[in-house]
C-alpha cells in the first residue's frame, strides 16, 4: 500500500501483509447519535503495534477508542477489530477510559478494582480461578498498585487511582489494549513506567492504542495518528509530526 494524501488530510500506511491486523478502519466516520465528530478515518494496526492519538481537546481521540471499544457504534464506514465488530470480543480488548468511574460508597479496595478486570473473562456466573487471582497479582505488581492494595478506593490519591485502573486492564491479558491518557496526572517516575508497561505489552504481541498530549511518547509509536476532527495526518512518528500537520492540529510546532 502507498501513500496517498488529499488537500484536508495525509495517510502514510506501512506494509503490514506479514503480520495480523488488530484493527482495519475504512472510511470510518465516528461521534455520538448523529452528530459526527470525526469523518472519513483510514486506519490500520498490527499485532504488537502502538498507535498515538493526538489532539487538543475535543479532537476526537476518546471519541475513536470508544468506537473501537464497542462503545459507540459507528456512524457510517467499516472497522473490524482482531477480525470482528467492535463489541464482540470483550475478553480480548482492554479498554481504559480517560476518568474511570468507580463508586466511592461502596467500601471497594483497590485490589477488588484491578480484580474487576477478569469479569469479561469470568462471565456472570463462574467463580475465580488460580489463575485469575495470579493474573490480579501480576498486574498490580506490574503498576505498583499491590503497595495499596488493601486501601479503601476512596482513600487513594489521583495517581494511585490510575495505577489501580491500568491494573484492571492489565488483568484482562487482552491482545488490544485502549487507553485514553493513561498518563494524566502522573509523574516523571509514573510515565517512564507506564512506558515500560507498554513496551512489555507490545513484546507479547498486544497492539496499543493510546491517546495521549505527549509528543515525546508519540514518538515512540509505530503510527501517529493526529486529529482535529478529522485526520490531519497518519503515519510513521518522523512523517505525521511534522511541523505543517503540527501548526495545523494545535497552531505550534516542536522545538528542534
Amino acid at each position: 500500500m502507498g501513500t496517498t494524501s488529499s488537500p484536508t488530510s495525509t495517510s502514510i500506511a506501512t506494509d503490514m501483509s506479514s503480520q495480523p491486523l488488530a484493527i482495519e478502519a475504512i472510511k470510518l466516520s465516528v461521534g455520538y447519535g448523529v452528530h459526527t465528530v470525526v469523518r472519513n478515518i483510514d486506519m490500520r494496526a498490527a499485532s504488537g503495534d502502538l498507535v498515538a492519538l493526538i489532539g487538543t481537546n475535543g479532537s476526537g481521540k476518546s471519541t475513536l477508542l470508544k468506537t473501537l471499544a464497542g462503545m459507540l457504534s459507528p456512524i457510517r464506514g467499516n472497522v473490524n477489530v482482531l477480525a470482528a465488530a467492535p463489541g464482540e470480543l470483550p475478553r480480548r480488548v482492554a479498554y481504559l477510559p480517560q476518568h474511570p468511574v468507580s463508586s466511592h460508597t461502596l467500601p471497594l479496595r483497590a485490589r477488588d478494582i484491578v480484580g474487576m478486570g477478569r469479569y469479561a473473562r469470568l462471565g456472570l456466573f463462574r467463580r475465580p480461578t488460580t489463575a485469575d487471582h495470579e493474573a490480579v497479582a501480576r498486574a498490580m505488581q506490574r503498576t505498583g498498585a499491590e503497595e495499596f492494595q488493601e486501601l479503601p478506593l476512596r482513600e487513594l490519591s489521583g495517581g494511585q487511582q490510575q495505577r489501580t485502573h491500568l491494573a484492571q486492564v492489565l488483568a484482562r491479558e487482552a491482545d488490544l489494549l485502549l487507553l485514553d491518557e493513561p498518563t494524566a496526572g502522573l509523574d516523571v517516575a509514573g510515565k517512564l513506567a507506564i512506558a515500560e508497561i507498554i513496551a512489555q505489552e507490545r513484546a507479547r504481541g498486544t497492539t496499543v492504542v493510546v491517546a495521549t498530549h505527549d509528543l515525546q511518547e508519540a514518538e515512540q509509536a509505530s503510527s501517529v495518528m493526529l486529529l482535529a476532527q478529522r485526520v490531519v495526518a497518519f503515519g510513521p512518528p518522523k512523517v505525521a509530526l511534522r511541523d505543517e500537520y503540527l501548526r495545523e492540529c494545535f497552531g505550534f510546532t516542536q522545538p528542534h
